[in-house]
């Protein structure tokens, strides 16, 4: 008599997990914790709901990567954990798209009349009357540069994967997190000397929010992309991912060229053209 619980699809049904369960109460715990933090009240209950959806994140993804050892990412389900990683990256695509709206709506209209309080912060001109801006090509110019040359070398790294070449598929790795730290060693520097603040009233507040909340979450994605990095790299030395299996190196090395193409849309719009001339 035949398994009646013999597997005959290619699909992979997951065991019962606790993460999503403990992924949502980590969550509402976060949330309710930053509420209280906002209102005056301490930040431990906040911290809390982070460090437990950091726990649930490495847990699962470690169950993640467990599956593939045992074989359950079947040809059908690497297809799908592709798809997966792409409307993942489409939904970031779109989170960008907002700070890019409310930069081009603040710069391109910046006499609305309904808009009196804009007109008042920032002189009716765009950069704001009284911003000192940063000079395109100092420091921006040379992270542009860092992380186009980090496209090539992860680049590189997968080329060398799909080649069988583990000494290229390392260096590339490691040349790749390194230009990436240099990036966000660069990016702090740069705040740190920037002439303007990030909300302040009569000094073009509206400016320094739009820069800094554009710039500074790519910078946070560049920081998540960097430790993704790292976790692929520590994979490699263990001698993971193979020719035609290396999902994991894929999706990261995808997010890797999202957030560079992302910097390029910054660098043109909010350090070149938004920072020169009054219009």
């Amino acid at each position: 008599m035949a398994d009646s619980h013999a597997k005959n699809h290619p699909y992979h049904l997951v065991n019962p997990s606790p993460w999503p369960a403990l992924g949502a109460v980590a969550a509402f715990i976060a949330a309710v914790g930053a509420v209280m933090w906002f209102h005056g009240s301490t930040s431990w209950i906040m911290v809390i709901g982070l460090v437990s959806i950091l726990y649930t994140m490495g847990m699962w993804w470690r169950d993640v990567i467990r599956e593939g050892y045992e074989g359950d990412h079947t040809p059908v389900v690497q297809l799908h954990l592709r798809y997966g990683m792409l409307l993942f990256i489409a939904s970031e695509v779109m989170f960008f798209v907002a700070w890019f709206w409310a930069f081009f709506d603040a710069s391109l209209f910046t006499n609305e009349a309904i808009q009196a309080a804009r007109v008042e912060a920032t002189g009716g001109i765009w950069p704001p009357s009284g911003v000192e801006v940063f000079d395109p090509w100092h420091l921006p110019l040379i992270n542009t540069l860092i992380l186009l040359t980090s496209g090539t070398t992860v680049t590189w790294a997968h080329h060398s994967l799909l080649h069988g070449d583990r000494r290229g598929l390392k260096w590339g790795l490691v040349c790749t997190v390194v230009l990436g730290v240099l990036f966000s060693a660069v990016q702090a520097f740069e705040y740190a000397h920037a002439k303007f603040a990030f909300s302040r009233f009569n000094d073009g507040d509206i400016y320094g929010s739009t820069f800094y909340m554009a710039t500074g979450f790519h910078g946070f994605h560049v920081i998540i992309g960097t430790i993704f990095l790292i976790v692929i790299l520590f994979r490699a030395l263990k001698g993971d991912f193979t020719p035609k299996e290396h999902f994991g190196f894929e999706a990261a090395a995808w997010y890797w060229h999202f957030v560079d193409v992302v910097w390029l849309f910054l660098f043109a719009c909010i350090y070149v053209w938004g920072s020169h001339g009054a219009y």
